[in-house]
């Protein structure tokens, strides 16, 4: 199959939904972007997670390879930005965490799904989940200048993430009725994660798009360079390989802009960086996307 198209195919549902959720917002509907947050949060990301990982015919010993291919990346990209931010003078509690932290969920696992299938989708969720808890603990930390470990271990997601690596590692699964039950409500977190991205990014006021936009091409760049140098380094195989490089060249997460907006840094800034990141990640993922699969 021609590769134009098959990268077509990857990306396009991707930026659809997002442009539907877009769409819906600019033409005057309401979008309760909290409730639907907390619905997707609470339950379609856990159960998606969960049984990705219960049902994966991954080895536990690949997915061991990629947390810590995923940990060292971060580990890498964190001193990396902080450097940035520091030799540009910006102030570190605004713009190191949207640096960092990538938009791992709402585009990373369906880009994932899309490309390599439901193998695809296990790697990503793993990488999904370790940086979620590095947000939720170094991330709040940082922009709050405090943060609570116990908030951590109460995400569902959190929960959903040791479960299923339990059962992966006993080779335990639910009933199928639970089974059917929890994969019906983990099909509702990948539409709904992407049509809420398109509703955040409608409703943003983005600020600073020149150095937004220099900010957003330096961080794809570093976070793709990091994610092969490591990738090789920890001798990937190619699909989890592919999937560690998408997932780190991510756009800047919504959530970024959330807890800048919550604890009082610059949210104007971030808003910047997340509208120019997404829009630039339209020309950047594919690129990357052709490159892998290649």
């Amino acid at each position: 199959m021609n590769l134009g198209l098959t990268v077509l195919e990857v990306v396009a549902p991707v930026f659809l939904l997002a442009g539907i959720g877009f769409v819906w917002v600019r033409l005057g509907f309401e979008y309760r972007i909290r409730f639907v947050t907390q619905l997707s949060m609470t339950l379609g990301v856990p159960a998606l997670i969960f049984t990705a990982l219960m049902t994966t015919e991954i080895a536990p010993s690949a997915l061991s390879a990629v947390s810590l291919a995923a940990l060292l990346s971060y580990a890498a990209i964190t001193l990396a930005m902080w450097v940035v931010v520091r030799l540009w003078r910006l102030e570190v509690r605004t713009y190191l965490a949207p640096l960092v932290y990538g938009n791992t969920g709402n585009v990373g696992l369906p880009l994932a799904l899309f490309a390599f299938g439901d193998q695809g989708l296990g790697f990503a969720v793993v990488i999904f989940a370790i940086m979620a808890v590095y947000s939720f603990t170094f991330g709040i930390w940082l922009v709050a200048g405090g943060g609570s470990p116990l908030k951590v271990v109460r995400e569902p997601m959190v929960a959903a993430t040791l479960l299923g690596l339990l059962f992966l590692w006993q080779g335990w699964t639910t009933p199928t009725f639970l089974t059917n039950t929890l994969s019906l409500i983990g099909q509702l977190a990948i539409p709904l994660m992407l049509i809420t991205l398109g509703v955040a990014v409608a409703r943003l006021a983005p600020t600073r798009l020149g150095p937004a936009a220099a900010l957003s091409l330096l961080k794809a760049g570093v976070c793709i360079g990091i994610g092969w140098v490591i990738g090789r380094w920890f001798d990937l195989d190619p699909v989890p390989f592919a999937v560690l490089m998408m997932q780190l060249a991510t756009p800047v997460a919504v959530t970024s802009y959330l807890i800048a907006e919550k604890y009082g840094a610059d949210a104007d800034a971030v808003a910047g960086l997340v509208v120019v990141s997404t829009l630039l990640s339209v020309a950047v993922l594919p690129g990357l996307i052709a490159f892998v699969i290649a």
